[in-house]
């Protein structure tokens, strides 16, 4: 997976590149390669993926032949996984097929149109001859499949960072400007080739300005829209990716727990998101936990750690971990997923909003969110009415879930000290709960090594570090709560 940074530019068939030895930072440009490219694209019947800006293909010639994903463009970048030609020219690779089930959700993927190009590579190297920029051009002839194909031809330039950086970028699209070439019209040469058969954007509600409905809608919207965008990380067990859709899953409950008398009907949709987020949970626990240790072992004298307790600390959470991603993937191949997929969609396109939307933002936001840290307090006041021990521990984790609720509730309407406010509660609280779990799972393997006749020492020490961890949080939380309330 790599991330692919390039401006895209229309140009007329009689354009003459210009001169780019003088770009600065450029040492000098290298001689032209030459390239004939043939790529066929697949999607569903319905085009799906290029509906949402995603192509797949599979591209003969040049230096980079191979199947092809690209994702949707995100910051300026788009995020790019090749594999190697398969044998087989019209069925999908099964993994690639995976990364797009959230788009495709089940469907078929098949050929949906052919690009034959005719490229022309201008290579800007810099010092020690770094490749920085390429520029591509590119005379392309374009094919719809189907039962009465379609063609159409044109020429376009692609400059995109290899390794240098977005001003050489920058410098390089201002020359190509200059000469007559302009910002392209098309995200790719996909939607170019297929022009109005690709389905028209779905019509979205547009609350009023400066509505309590607009934030909202917003804030939602861009939740699904992350989430959508961590799937395809997710199923390749990307850094930080199931920590990111875990919490796209956490912000979409908040908000429509807490926005309930703006956007209503949406009980089913945050019980999916609750299945959902567990699903996820497994694996990022253990990912969490596995770190975890791995520091508290690596922290202790080395006379204290036995090799039997680290193997159980670090391989056998990593086997564990694997067999959660495993579960993930099934679940993210189903239909109840795809089912909370079309859910979602539809949510955001067209969220049942009730009248209390139309109020104005600035007004109406910030009583919501005074309404939410309420919660939090009276969450607290009920924790130190409750009994020490299991009790206490029980109703101190309510207190971090109403701090979470609060924090996501300000976020969404934009209020960053409420926001900050319920952070530092969750965050101390946090600490505590980490403490506990650890605990608990320092117990079911002490006693499985225990079954097997191993040492358990290592398990003991390290569990006295998290009972304290655990305790100063305790200790602390008076002081925070103190310091956020005064």
């Amino acid at each position: 997976m790599a991330l692919e940074i390039e401006d895209k530019f229309d140009v007329q068939d009689d354009f003459t590149l210009p001169d780019l030895g003088g770009v600065p930072g450029c040492a000098r440009v290298a001689e032209p390669l030459s390239h004939r490219l043939t790529a066929v694209y697949f999607d569903t019947a319905d085009l799906r993926l290029a509906a949402r800006g995603v192509t797949l293909r599979r591209r003969r010639g040049g230096d980079d032949e191979g199947w092809h994903l690209k994702l949707p463009k995100a910051a300026g970048a788009r995020e790019e996984i090749t594999r190697p030609l398969t044998r087989s020219a019209k069925t999908v690779p099964a993994e690639l097929a995976s990364l797009v089930l959230a788009y495709t959700r089940g469907a078929p993927l098949a050929p949906v149109a052919q690009l034959e190009t005719r490229r022309s590579i201008a290579l800007l190297l810099g010092p020690g001859d770094v490749p920085l920029v390429e520029v591509a051009d590119d005379r392309v002839k374009g094919t719809v499949l189907g039962d009465e194909p379609v063609v159409r031809r044109w020429r376009e330039v692609e400059a995109e960072i290899k390794e240098g950086d977005s001003e050489i970028l920058k410098k390089v699209g201002k020359r190509l400007r200059k000469a007559g070439a302009v910002p392209a019209a098309s995200g790719s040469k996909l939607a170019r080739v297929l022009g109005d058969r690709l389905p028209a954007p779905r019509p979205a509600t547009r609350p009023e300005p400066g509505s309590v409905g607009e934030v909202v809608v917003g804030y939602l919207r861009a939740q699904v829209a992350a989430l959508a965008a961590q799937d395809p990380r997710v199923r390749l067990a990307g850094e930080d990716a199931v920590h990111q859709a875990r919490v796209a899953c956490r912000r979409l409950r908040s908000a429509l727990k807490a926005f309930k008398r703006i956007v209503v009907e949406t009980e089913s949709v945050q019980e999916e998101l609750k299945w959902l987020g567990e699903v996820l949970g497994e694996a990022r626990d253990l990912e969490v936990i596995r770190a975890r240790f791995a520091a508290r072992l690596d922290a202790l004298d080395p006379r204290l750690v036995t090799g039997e307790a680290r193997r159980r600390l670090g391989d056998d959470l990593l086997a564990r971990e694997h067999e959660a991603y495993d579960r993930i993937r099934a679940a993210l191949g189903g239909e109840r997923y795809f089912a909370l997929l079309d859910a979602l969609d539809a949510l955001a396109a067209d969220p049942p909003l009730t009248a209390a939307a139309g109020k104005d933002a600035g007004k109406a936001l910030p009583k919501i969110v005074d309404r939410n840290w309420r919660r939090v307090a009276d969450a607290y006041d009920a924790a130190r009415r409750a009994e020490e021990g299991e009790e206490r521990e029980t109703a101190m984790h309510e207190v971090r879930k109403a701090a979470k609720r609060a924090r996501y509730t300000a976020e969404a309407a934009g209020l960053s000290g409420p926001a900050k406010r319920a952070k530092e509660v969750q965050k101390v609280l946090g600490r505590h709960q980490d403490g506990v779990v650890a605990q608990d799972t320092l117990l079911e393997e002490a006693g499985r090594a225990r079954e097997a006749g191993e040492d358990t020492f290592t398990y003991g020490v390290v569990a006295g570090v998290e009972s304290a961890e655990a305790a100063r949080a305790h200790e602390e939380f008076p002081a925070v709560w103190a310091s956020v309330t005064g």
